[in-house]
């Protein structure tokens, strides 16, 4: 039941995007109200913010159990890219005092969602919003993008070679400027680099069962990341 809800609820939020995009391409007043409304961290709160793209937004509606009573908060967007979420990463992020981001973002880029892309052009963004992160006193957690075999709503797209190659990028950049990688792929991956649908109710996206092999996966990468003076 909750996988019907969340398909249709990622439609609607897939249509409302497309209308208004032409005025508003990274979406910046789609979290206006609620970041507006969100009080400063206390003193000792380790506020967590989680960027990304509806993989990211549907873990809310998936598994809002795990969101609650701590101070997680999701800013994940259906659809978008990393050109985008670079543009709203200082109002979704950066403007949340955070202590932690963690960033799970590339897939929608190579499906090209807003056009044509390389995956140096994805790195590129993931870095700079790595530094922007930084700069502001923000650890950062760079997740490897999900496995698929084939886009839905891009037939035409071969992701399953793609994908791969760009996490070996984002980790190889994590390891030369001391970031957490964090490794969703070879928890989820099956033999064609594409997701089962043990944990995937379309290839692509997470299911409940998904959400649940991720979730310990992220609370230590936090843990480990908070540990570090």
């Amino acid at each position: 039941m909750r996988a019907k809800i969340h398909i249709v609820v990622l439609f609607v939020m897939y249509i409302t995007t497309a209308s208004i995009q032409a005025q508003d391409w990274p979406e910046l007043n789609y979290y206006a109200q609620a970041n507006a409304m969100l009080s400063e961290p206390k003193a000792n709160e380790n506020r967590v913010v989680f960027l990304g793209n509806s993989i990211t937004q549907g873990w809310i509606y998936q598994r809002p159990e795990f969101f609650e009573g701590k101070s997680y908060i999701n800013r994940g967007l259906s659809g978008q890219t990393t050109p985008q979420m670079l543009v709203r990463f200082r109002q979704d992020v950066v403007g949340l005092q955070p202590k932690v981001v963690v960033i799970l973002a590339g897939t929608n880029d190579i499906a090209g969602n807003t056009g044509p892309t390389t995956l140096e052009m994805i790195l590129d963004n993931l870095a700079s919003m790595t530094e922007i992160a930084r700069s502001n006193g923000i650890r950062v957690i760079l997740c490897s993008v999900l496995p698929a075999d084939y886009y839905p709503w891009r037939f035409e797209k071969n992701p399953q070679h793609k994908i791969p190659a760009l996490n070996v990028m984002i980790k190889a950049y994590t390891q030369t400027h001391n970031v957490y990688y964090l490794d969703y792929f070879s928890a989820l991956t099956n033999s064609c680099n594409g997701m089962d649908g043990l944990h995937s109710y379309d290839g692509v996206h997470l299911n409940e069962m998904g959400y649940k092999v991720i979730e310990p996966l992220v609370e230590q990468a936090i843990k480990e990341v908070l540990s570090k003076q």
